[in-house]
């Protein structure tokens, strides 16, 4: 039996387009709140909300409960984190601030069993193994697990071509939010130089082997990018949904 099959990567592979939403509760009840909601995949925040293993790996169960797709966004791309994010069963994972072809292979090695990476071996305590319930989970995992790299800033789109050569990196997704700010237009992603920036990068992508991802709670934006092929466009996150309806049903009596 082997590793369980990770129906975001074969989205992926078979360039259907997909919308998620980004999940910022850090609470297991609201991401099964979420799972009702038909998008295509939910990604579990540990960069910007206050995430840890055990929380990440709640909201991992209820997902799956629900069959719906997910992924994890660790705050770092470090080994001993990514090795556990793998072992809570994760097999999707957006690495954040990536800027450089070698940091790309490095993680990479990170997410991969040797002789092929440097993960380590301890599937038996694990929840990816079904707790040494699947008998080729070390022999089939790495096909499954999908690794993204986030470009969000100069450094990482000057080596864009070089994270694109990398074999094992899946997919490339570009953060508007942080690329705007070392543009040195914080808070203004529409400003024409940091759509432009975008625009270059998104092509990039589109000519290379890998998958393109982008994130834009803006409606016309994100059917903009859906329009000229993006493969997966995260438009919404759930902090952001939930304070919007709750200020939104204030103001609407207060008036």
């Amino acid at each position: 039996m082997p590793a369980p099959h990770n129906a975001f990567k074969a989205m992926l592979k078979s360039g259907q387009q997909s919308i998620g939403c980004w999940l910022g509760m850090a609470d297991p009840y609201a991401a099964e709140m979420a799972a009702s909601a038909d998008f295509d995949w939910f990604l579990i925040d540990g960069e910007h909300a206050p995430n840890d293993i055990r929380s990440m790996l709640a909201q991992l169960q209820v997902l799956a409960a629900a069959d719906a797709p997910s992924m994890i966004r660790p705050p770092i791309g470090q080994t001993h984190l990514l090795k556990q994010v793998l072992d809570i069963g994760c097999q999707t994972i957006i690495v954040p601030m990536v800027e450089s072809g070698e940091q790309a292979a490095e993680l990479v090695q990170a997410v991969r069993y040797p002789p092929h990476g440097i993960r380590g071996v301890g599937s038996a305590l694990a929840r990816a193994s079904d707790f040494n319930n699947i008998p080729d989970y070390l022999t089939t995992a790495n096909d499954e697990i999908c690794l993204v790299a986030q470009v969000e800033n100069q450094a990482g789109l000057d080596a864009l071509d070089d994270i694109l050569a990398v074999e094992g990196i899946d997919a490339v997704f570009i953060g508007p939010s942080d690329l705007s700010a070392d543009l040195g237009y914080i808070g203004q992603p529409s400003t024409p130089k940091v759509v432009d920036a975008i625009d270059q990068a998104l092509a990039k992508i589109a000519a290379s082997d890998k998958a393109s991802g982008i994130m834009s709670l803006d409606p016309n934006a994100a059917k903009a990018y859906l329009d000229r092929g993006v493969d997966f466009v995260a438009v919404g996150i759930d902090v952001v949904l939930f304070a919007k309806a709750l200020r939104g049903l204030a103001a609407q009596f207060k008036k």
